[in-house]
């Protein structure tokens, strides 16, 4: 465990991954975009009346910018070491190629696990704080009840997601293209959270949970046999 943690610094020091600029700019403008809608009156039609709505607003919106998010850095982490064939100079140390490319699909992993749930907790509590000090335009009560279920909901959705963001890694690696990654990221993320009639495939646990064992099972078998598939 201490040998992959290793990895996972060197491989964010090399690849010189410092996303946390980039993740504050995102959340600034997801905050932005839904004081718009439910403040300002811009859309006389939208539903972002209640606190539920609102939230629900903000998973949507957060779930689907940050899968594309993942699915960037699988581009960046992967598919561009196959795509340049970098990936024999990586395979060269005296390191198991298994734990290097676990190291990388770690990286991409966790960055959407925490992304999606600590972005859903600190936009939602500033469109509360808004609400409150601010303009009142959403109706109802922020009570322990609806916290619990938001907190609940917005850590469920961040580990399914964590999942679900790996799937692209399958669309990538079988043409080792970066646009075949980032599409099909595109794709997955705008199916999950359309709306179907007041049906969204992405609320549905079943299908969420389904989706983020399919995108596990992609990591593995990506990495299965790695240590003795010809690279060039």
């Amino acid at each position: 465990m201490k040998s992959l943690l290793k990895l996972i610094r060197l491989e964010m020091r090399k690849n010189k991954i410092n996303l946390l600029r980039a993740v504050l700019i995102t959340d600034v403008a997801i905050l932005l975009l839904m004081i718009l809608i439910a403040f300002t009156g811009i859309d006389e039609a939208s539903d972002f009346n209640t606190y539920a709505d609102i939230f629900e607003g903000v998973h949507i919106f957060v779930k689907v910018i940050f899968m594309i998010f993942g699915s960037v850095l699988i581009s960046k982490l992967v598919i561009d070491e196959y795509k340049n064939n970098t990936v024999t100079v990586l395979f060269m140390y005296p390191i198991p190629r298994k734990k290097l490319i676990a190291a990388k699909l770690l990286i991409v992993s966790l960055f959407i696990l925490i992304t999606i749930f600590v972005s859903n907790v600190l936009i939602s509590a500033a469109l509360v704080g808004f609400n409150h000090y601010i303009k009142e335009a959403i109706t109802g009560e922020v009570t322990l009840k609806l916290i619990t279920s938001q907190v609940t909901m917005s850590a469920l959705d961040a580990v399914y997601s964590a999942g679900i963001g790996l799937i692209p890694l399958f669309f990538g690696l079988r043409k080792k293209s970066v646009p075949a990654t980032i599409v099909s990221a595109v794709l997955i993320a705008s199916i999950l959270s359309s709306d179907f009639g007041n049906f969204r495939l992405g609320n549905q646990v079943g299908v969420s949970l389904f989706l983020g064992l399919v995108g596990v099972a992609v990591a593995y078998l990506s990495i299965r046999n790695i240590e003795y598939q010809d690279v060039a």
